[in-house]
């Protein structure tokens, strides 16, 4: 299906588990399984197996201050990087902001200095940029690299989970944030549609040297997409994912149409151009940010495609 162009990514294949691996247990809050609070701690069962061979029936845990017991549907011990996690999902109430779905705020994903760039029905646009988290990620791309020298390419220790660990929290925090600032412009503005601009498998073919690839592939895109996905049904904003090709060759300012991928008709051409990365230059010479350009035809071309056009 990838060598016919029918899959979006280059399937490859399994490797094999080697050695003692440690995998992640669920306990649904509900059922024999469920844990129970026994003086302000998580009581979770082993199970009798677990119990006849190694002598240990359950452990503990701590209940996190700021969940009710009842709230959470399901319990999860998750190891990551050489430590466990108790994640707890719970059903969050949402929260109706005061918006109109007739304006619609564009979001473009960014490839260069800026992990989104915003433009707005109402006139207003903005960068979100990804200075510190291309700095912190290129920082333990050092490390590591450092760390690993002269050794086997599988080698890995508890300094190198350490490391890691860090900086995945480091990710988190910076999309939650980018996440936050989008959100909190399209609610303080009344805007009850956002159209965020996605291509699959955009990551898979990226080819912009060795150090730029490095810095747009490991930046967690997808998880920022999700995260506003989330922000938007939470406050019961209307979230429209849409098409992207052509967005950084077609003018918003000359209205070029937008072609979906693999459908652009014979003879169609931009009317501007990129002159260099991060600017665009129009029909009549006016140059804009390149990003932001690519923002406003996400809109545009995902409100022309609901209403016909």
């Amino acid at each position: 299906m990838h060598f016919k162009g029918n899959l979006h990514f280059r399937p490859k294949a399994p490797a094999y588990l080697k050695g003692s691996k440690l995998f992640k247990v669920a306990y649904p809050n509900s059922g024999g399984q469920k844990p129970k609070l026994i003086d302000g701690m998580l009581r979770f069962s082993l199970g009798l197996t677990v119990r006849r061979w190694f002598g240990v029936s359950e452990f503990f845990l701590p209940m996190p201050s700021n969940l009710v017991m009842a709230a959470v549907k399901e319990f999860t011990i998750l190891p990551k990087n050489g430590s466990f996690y108790l994640e707890c999902s719970y059903e969050k109430p949402r929260n109706k902001a005061d918006v109109n779905q007739d304006e619609a705020l564009g979001i473009d994903l960014g490839t260069s200095a800026n992990i989104a760039a915003c433009v707005d029905t109402l006139g207003n646009s903005f960068l979100v940029d990804a200075f510190d988290l291309k700095a912190m990620n290129q920082l333990w791309n050092k490390q590591v690299s450092t760390r690993k020298e002269g050794k086997p390419e599988a080698y890995w220790d508890s300094w190198l989970d350490k490391a890691t660990r860090k900086r995945n929290h480091q990710m988190r925090d910076g999309v939650n944030k980018a996440a936050k600032i989008i959100l909190g412009h399209a609610i303080e503005n009344g805007i009850g549609t956002v159209v965020c601009g996605w291509n699959k498998g955009f990551k898979a073919d990226a080819n912009m040297g060795r150090v730029n690839n490095q810095k747009f592939v490991q930046m967690p895109l997808a998880k920022l997409r999700d995260r506003i996905k989330q922000l938007c049904e939470s406050n019961e904003l209307r979230f429209v994912e849409t098409e992207e090709a052509y967005t950084s060759k077609a003018s918003f300012i000359d209205g070029d149409s937008l072609p979906k991928f693999g459908e652009k008709p014979d003879g169609w051409k931009a009317s501007g151009k990129r002159v260099r990365r991060g600017l665009y230059q129009s029909a009549d010479k006016s140059r804009v940010n390149a990003d932001l350009n690519g923002a406003a035809k996400c809109d545009s071309f995902s409100r022309n495609r609901e209403i016909g056009g």
